[in-house]
């Protein structure tokens, strides 16, 4: 299944506010470059979709900037919901989906209900190891993989 990349947000230092970029880079080594989260292991890259975080805004009654749930990428619509295992090309890069995204307490303190409206099948997304760098821009083709 094919969709286009719609954000791409970095965390410089754990807490701060997300930035939003145009393009970026994906490093086996770094995940997106840029973010403090980047270091090598199951969780480099975290990639939610536009239409679960709609469903969850939809639950809580309010529309929040997807910032607020803290992904490094957003697309419009994928089938994450137990994709673990599966593949996410995005240009050159390669993603592994290494599994879902749980929701933290600081959903509870972004807005009431947010967390459980997240905590439902895999709304919050799926994070992933970058097996291919490469780099990336809005508007690219996604290719979820089996």
């Amino acid at each position: 299944m094919k969709t286009g990349l719609l954000g791409i947000a970095v965390k410089p230092q754990r807490l701060r506010p997300m930035l939003l970029l145009d393009s970026g880079a994906l490093s086996v080594h770094e995940g997106l470059v840029g973010d403090s989260r980047g270091k090598p292991g199951p969780r480099q890259v975290t990639l939610m979709t536009l239409a679960s975080w709609h469903a969850a805004c939809n639950e809580i009654g309010m529309l929040l900037p997807w910032t607020e749930r803290r992904a490094n990428l957003l697309v419009a619509d994928l089938p994450l919901y137990q994709s673990a295992g599966s593949r996410i090309v995005i240009g050159d890069a390669v993603l592994e989906i290494t599994g879902e995204t749980d929701p933290c307490s600081r959903m509870t303190a972004v807005h009431p209900g947010l967390f459980d409206a997240l905590a439902q099948d895999w709304r919050g997304g799926v994070c992933c190891r970058v097996l291919r760098g490469g780099a990336i821009r809005l508007e690219l083709e996604v290719q979820l993989l089996p």
